[in-house]
């Protein structure tokens, strides 16, 4: 290969990187403006602290784990709506990079197929819903299926370095664990890919992966609690306009809130955009259910015919033409790799070969040489058969794991399959992470890029086996490709069209959280989580409180979704609003260890017989959006116990150094050539 066809590979390499940090930016754009992303459920601050809710150990389950301890962290010495940002961004960037990378190794694709999946990976409709409702940090699992498929695939065929595979699998998890749900996304991919050889090393970093919240919940046992079963109905999947729930699902919709999707998801043109998007699958399906020329089927045949006749010469003939085409393949390449096009003898490279091909290699002078090369080429010829057939198997359990993530959820949304949800998070402590069943639709995502790409290329081959000029007619029908997938769903650029965008906080935040120095938990009014402030837009957003201060903020957890209200975990919280809203004296708030009382202006909210309370309470700090009251002589209440505190922090450092470790691996150990 000559410097200028290495140029030409390398620039093909990177270009799926390129095309997916323009596709996140032109979605992302608004967020590119100083402020913080504050919508729904996503909250940005520009500090955040390190408190027993944020490692876990408050009332609450640890549904925000290791997300929170994170930014605690790392807001010490960057801006954490600066870090949020760069997040979001680098899920998005990955999503895209991540397709591309899986579709060019195991489907050996163009790079016109590589960026249909890139496109397909970040503009789809489980990004528009995921962004609008403020889940960054799930983006973030849903980033590391394609590059915990590519580990798990590796890992199974043996064919990188064992070191650094493991250390970018590790990896994998761990930004996949950024929350509770990301990881199991990330664990259901990886072990029903990696094998049976590997399932204990995949299942131990997985609970590496899973050590800050699986601590938080063995140490807190909030988790251990049973989940509202209102939950299940609540955030059950739901059905678009025209399509039906199954249909909303397989086009990678169907969120819960109405309110959280783009606009072109409202109306009848949703099934133009789903047919066009499941057309753009469908395209691909048949080659991946039944691989034919691109997994070489035949080659078990092969094997098992050479195994049958291993003394005849027919497996003679077959090892011969092994090494032939091997030996040309060297004199025309001038190293020990075959020539480019020769996949179908890639495999040979245990065969010791002569320099160039000679007549001794067609004419074994003894008869213990041949029966050597014998052995060899049914060797070669069964490695070849078992990575087709690991190749097959991986094609066909993503299709078989799409299908599962579409139709488990809408059997969920059904009245049975509510019955059988609500009875599972009623009597099984853990399972209300199962309740918001449309999350899972993201373990599609790796067979749905690659059947898009493996539409794109068959394609391009079927027509340029008719003499058409492949480059050419191969870039026509990507752009095809993307541009189906683009155009409906055109809301989602610039934002959702500005709904994303960043917020800036009035001044009275960082005046209250400087205020308080003193013992005892905060509470807030008006009651509830969710709160419509005038800088912040028109859809409700989770109250900041938590995260912007730096005692625990006492809620009740309970959550207001489609006409349910589904309760949270713990009961001190539900106690101390309750007192709020009924006026009882500070002496009462005392005694439940509250040590301030924070009143945010501006949003609706119920406040209840609370001024009876708040007159008898000094004022600390009064602005326009925030007035902060002291409550005399808290009764401390007893924090996590230190060693609690210390073995949350003990997993949140082998959290981070998962990490650490994939990111040395991908640095500094290089990859051997595929072959």
């Amino acid at each position: 290969m000559n410097d200028g066809e290495r140029g030409r590979s390398r620039g093909a390499r990177w270009a799926p990187a390129g095309y997916s940090a323009l596709l996140a930016g032109i979605v992302l754009g608004p967020l590119g403006r100083p402020g913080y992303l504050l919508l729904r459920d996503a909250v940005s601050t520009p500090r955040s602290y390190l408190t027993d809710s944020a490692l876990g150990l408050g009332d609450a389950a640890p549904r925000a784990v290791p997300q929170d301890a994170a930014l605690a962290v790392i807001s010490t010495a960057v801006d954490g709506g600066v870090v949020v940002k760069v997040v979001l961004f680098g899920a998005l960037w990955l999503a895209g990079w991540g397709a591309a990378a899986l579709v060019r190794e195991l489907l050996r694709v163009s790079i016109g197929p590589q960026l249909v999946a890139s496109t397909l990976g970040i503009w789809n409709p489980y990004i528009a819903e995921r962004l609008l409702q403020g889940h960054w940090s799930l983006l973030t699992g849903y980033a590391a299926l394609p590059w915990i498929t590519l580990s798990a695939y590796r890992i199974r065929l043996g064919t990188e370095e064992p070191l650094r595979a493991w250390a970018i699998l590790g990896g994998c998890f761990a930004a996949a664990g950024l929350t509770p749900t990301g990881a199991i996304l990330g664990g259901c991919v990886a072990l029903i890919l990696i094998g049976r050889r590997n399932l204990i090393g995949a299942f131990a970093l997985l609970a590496a992966a899973c050590a800050p919240w699986l601590m938080a919940t063995a140490l807190s046992g909030a988790g251990a609690d049973p989940s509202d079963p209102t939950g299940i109905a609540a955030f059950a999947a739901r059905a678009e306009p025209g399509l039906g729930t199954l249909g909303s699902l397989a086009g990678l919709g169907g969120i819960w809130n109405a309110d959280a999707v783009p606009a072109s998801r409202t109306t009848i043109f949703a099934v133009v955009a789903t047919a066009l998007l499941l057309l753009t699958v469908g395209s691909g399906l048949r080659s991946l259910a039944f691989p034919g020329s691109r997994v070489s089927t035949a080659a078990l045949g092969r094997f098992r015919s050479a195994r049958q006749h291993l003394d005849t010469g027919e497996l003679r003939g077959a090892a011969h033409l092994w090494i032939r085409r091997r030996s040309c393949g060297e004199a025309a390449t001038g190293t020990n790799e075959p020539a480019p096009g020769s996949s179908a003898v890639s495999e040979s490279s245990r065969i010791p070969l002569r320099s160039s091909p000679g007549k001794a290699d067609e004419e074994p002078a003894h008869g213990l040489f041949r029966q050597r090369q014998r052995g060899r080429a049914a060797a070669a010829l069964e490695a070849t058969s078992r990575q087709d057939l690991d190749l097959a198997y991986v094609y066909r359990a993503l299709l078989i794991l799409a299908a599962i993530a579409i139709l488990l959820p809408a059997l969920g949304a059904a009245p049975w399959g509510r019955q059988v949800l609500e009875w599972l998070v009623a009597n099984i402590p853990g399972t209300g992470l199962l309740r918001d069943t449309q999350k899972y639709v993201a373990l599609a995502l790796p067979a749905y890029v690659l059947c898009a790409a493996a539409g794109a290329d068959a394609l391009t081959r079927r027509r340029t086996a008719f003499g058409a000029r492949t480059r050419q007619f191969s870039r026509m029908i990507s752009a095809v490709f993307a541009t189906l997938l683009i155009l409906p769903l055109l809301d989602l650029a610039w934002g959702a069209l500005g709904a994303i965008h960043s917020v800036t906080y009035p001044r009275d935040w960082s005046q209250v959280a400087e205020k308080i120095d003193g013992p005892g938990d905060i509470a807030v009014l008006p009651g509830g989580m969710f709160r419509k402030f005038y800088y912040s837009g028109s859809a409700p957003v989770l109250d900041p409180a938590p995260r912007m201060l730096p005692r625990d903020v006492l809620q009740t957890g309970e959550l207001p979704v489609r006409g349910h209200t589904v309760t949270g975990e713990g009961t001190r919280a539900r106690e101390v609003e309750t007192a709020l809203l009924q006026g009882d004296s500070p002496t009462h708030l005392a005694r439940l260890g509250v040590g301030w009382v924070l009143v945010e202006h501006t949003t609706p909210g119920p406040l209840g017989a609370s001024a009876n309370t708040l007159a008898q309470l000094p004022t600390v700090y009064s602005g326009p959006t925030l007035t902060l009251y002291q409550v005399p002589a808290p009764v401390e209440r007893p924090s996590a116990p230190t060693t609690h505190r210390y073995f949350a922090y003990a997993a949140h450092l082998l959290w981070a150094a998962l990490l650490v470790l994939a990111a040395i691996a991908a640095i500094s150990l290089r990859r051997p050539p595929m072959p």
